[in-house]
Parts: C-alpha cells; structure tokens; sequence
C-alpha cells in the first residue's frame, strides 16, 4: 500500500504555469452576448468575443492584426510619414489650382474689358 500512496503523491494537480502554458499552446475562445430588454423589446446587445493565445498560435490561425495596425508595427511610422508627404502634396496642387484659376479669370476679364471698349466705339 505504500507504493501506491507514493505512486498517487508524486501524481500532482497542473499548477497555473501549465495551465497557461496549455492556453498559449492550443488557445482558449470565450464568447458571450449580453441582451438588454425592456417589456420584450430589446434596447441593447453586447456580442463578446474573446480570444486568448500565444502570437504563434494566433499567426496559424489567421489573426495577425497587430502587424498592420500603425499604432503597434514599425510599418505604421511609414505610413504616417507617407500620409503627411501626400498631404503636402495635395496642398500644394490645390494652391496651384487656385493660382491657374486666378490668372484665368484675370485674364478673361481683361477681355471681356476690351470687347466692351470695341463695341463701344
């Protein structure tokens, strides 16, 4: 009986770093609605949706999200600068605009200015 007692003592329960190690490893999905009601009339729904696992896990599966949000990617500082060059650029065609479509105008008032004086003479 002695051997058995050993045997089942040295047998012990998963502490919490295999337990998240387990998680990481496979992943856990948690979801849940929430549903508000007011005499059988909904006024608010709340869909959650919550997954955990480790980067690796979350790549093989499809969700790689953080690579392509500016805020988190090196990537992102790129596309910031990209971003303010092209506002500059805009910026500068519309003042070019403005200016073509002044001088255009200057310059179909001044003949419309001189059609006048001809028909008045």
């Amino acid at each position: 009986m002695s051997t058995e007692r050993s045997g089942l003592m040295t047998v012990r329960p998963p502490g919490l770093v295999d337990v998240l190690d387990r998680i990481l490893d496979k992943g856990l999905v948690i979801a849940g609605d929430i549903k508000i009601s007011l005499a059988n009339v909904e006024l608010l729904t709340l869909q959650i949706r919550l997954l955990v696992c480790s980067i690796d896990k979350a790549e093989q599966i499809g969700l790689n999200w953080w690579k392509y949000d500016r805020n988190l990617s090196s990537s992102g500082k790129t596309f910031e600068i990209e971003n303010t060059e092209l506002r500059e650029k805009v910026f500068e065609l519309e003042r070019e605009i403005k200016a073509l479509t002044a001088a255009a105008g200057a310059s179909s008032g001044k003949s419309r200015r001189s059609k006048s004086k001809a028909a008045s003479k």
